[in-house]
Parts: C-alpha cells; structure tokens; sequence
C-alpha cells in the first residue's frame, strides 16, 4: 500500500468516527475533525481500493472556497492546522496533516443543494426524456453540455445507505426544509456557484455544475456553508479549450472514475469493482491537475 494512500482511520485509542463515502468524522460535543480519506465513490457505492492523495486535493480545495466564499456567507471551518485540534489527535498528525479540519458542529439540512450551469450527468438524461431538469422547463434543442442561459438551482435528496440520490423539485425541497430556507439556500447556492465559475474560466476550467451542502450552526441558529465546496468528488470541471457542445466534456473529476465504470458495464449492485492502476494513476493526476489550475496564480 503507499504511503500517500489513508483509506480509512485507524486510531485505536480514540472512539470509532462516523464514516461515510469519503469522509471520517470524529464527533468532539460541540465541534468536528472531518477526516477526508482517499476512498472514492461512484453511483453511490464506495469503490474497493482508493486514489492516493486524493483526500488532501480535496481538503486543500475546500479549504481555498472556504476563504473566497465568506463573502456571501459563514462556514464551518475553525483550522486546517492539526496543533488547533485536542491534544489527542496530536499524536495522529502524520495522518491527519493536509487532510482533516476542525469544525463547526451543525444541524445539516436534508437536501442537497445543486447549482447547474451546463447540461450534463443526470440532468442532461432527464432533459432528453423531459425536456425540464427538476420541473424546470429548458429551452429545446439544447445538446449534451449545452451551457445554460442562466444557472439552474436543482436539488436532490439526501441517500441513505443503500438509496440513491434523487433529484427532486424546488416545490419538494420547500416541503422538505420550509419555504424561508429553501429561498435562501437557492440563492445561496447560485450566487457561491457564479462567483466560482467566473473566477475559474479565468484559469482555463469551466465548472459545469456543483453540489453544496448547508447546516444550520447549534449555538447561533444561523445558516452555514459545510462539508466540501466545489472539489472534483462534488463537482464537474473541464478545460475550457477543449470544451465543444453535442458531447461529453474532458474533465478533471469523478467523471473519469464513472466513464470508466461505465465501459466495464458495471450494473451498479455491490460489490463495487476496483480500479487498474492505470486508472487510479491518470484519476490521481486528474485530481492534482486542479490544484495547479485553480489554487496557483
């Protein structure tokens, strides 16, 4: 196994952390230590081995739209810096460094909040049944990666184990987090996702669409930015050189992971396949190529 590669934690002195697809939390009352791990995951199952690396790519990445986002509203994130955490992690920082934050602890909402700004993934296949994304009418005529005239808020549920996320109305998000919330958490997202998007053509990488999640703070009962914002595992990112509408996009994200997927016919059940190593190397590259275009001047 590499060196870079933290599939899962291990700290056997400490209780077990909530693990998810990607991420192991560590619940300390009041705050959180999010652990981003090298797992990855695909249609909603976690694949059986990981990218190296990839976790700190994606803390890294977080960690850059935390600070360019506080203009338009608060997040959860205290520190990246493992000597801010309790002095019980200290002793875990060679695992830990680059890859974990502590946290704010909040309430999640229970939707996930997707802003689209060209038409692809799941969107682009309700589109060619439909016509609409989410209830949404589009024009017609719009081709695969088509951009949008202006981008579109369209939410999703949250999967629980063995569910899959489904994408839902602007009317159901209301039923689900109230009418108030709902309004606030699209505009939110809209504004978040045009800010980045144009900050990012300007480095050569469109942002297609993109996945945020909200949380309501405990202490203050305000609404704030959690989880990961605009990374390769939540997001689609091409180069805007090569971009042509009518087709699928190069891409530097998860979108590689799934075509390949995809060419193995793969039929979605468990168990989840693996990866070749030359498919984690070029995903691995994928993942660091972001780094360079977004975070380096």
């Amino acid at each position: 196994m590499s060196k870079d590669l933290l599939e899962k934690t291990n700290f056997i002195d400490l209780p077990e952390p909530v693990r998810g697809k990607v991420r192991d939390i560590f619940d300390l009352q009041d705050r959180l230590i999010i652990v981003t791990t090298d797992r990855i995951s695909a249609y909603d199952f976690i694949l059986a081995n990981g990218i190296p690396g990839k976790g700190k790519v994606l803390n890294r990445i977080s960690e850059f739209w935390f600070g360019k986002t506080g203009g338009i509203i608060d997040n959860h994130l205290i520190s990246t810096d493992v000597d801010d955490f309790p002095h019980e992690f200290h002793r875990y920082a060679d695992e830990l460094e680059g890859r974990s934050m502590l946290v704010k602890k909040t309430k999640p909402l229970e939707i996930e909040c997707i802003v689209r700004g060209y038409l692809s993934g799941s969107g682009w296949n309700e589109y060619r049944d439909t016509g609409a994304v989410c209830e949404i009418t589009l024009p017609k005529g719009l081709l695969e990666s088509s951009k949008l005239d202006a981008p579109v808020f369209t939410p999703s549920t949250k999967a629980v184990d063995g569910d899959h996320d489904e994408n839902i109305s602007f009317e159901r998000a209301c039923e689900i987090i109230g009418v108030e919330l709902a309004n606030k958490v699209r505009e939110t997202s809209i504004n978040i996702y045009s800010m980045a998007r144009d900050y990012a053509i300007d480095k050569g990488i469109i942002i297609a669409d993109t996945k945020f999640e909200f949380g309501i703070e405990e202490n203050t009962e305000k609404l704030i930015l959690i989880d990961e914002v605009l990374t390769p595992d939540s997001s689609r990112f091409w180069p805007s050189d090569d971009y042509e509408p009518g087709r699928g996009q190069k891409s530097f994200d998860k979108q590689f992971v799934r075509d390949y997927l995809n060419s193995i016919n793969w039929d979605r059940t468990p168990p989840a396949p693996g990866l070749p190593a030359d498919i984690v190397q070029k995903t691995k590259a994928k993942y660091e190529s972001m780094i360079c275009y977004l975070l380096n001047d």
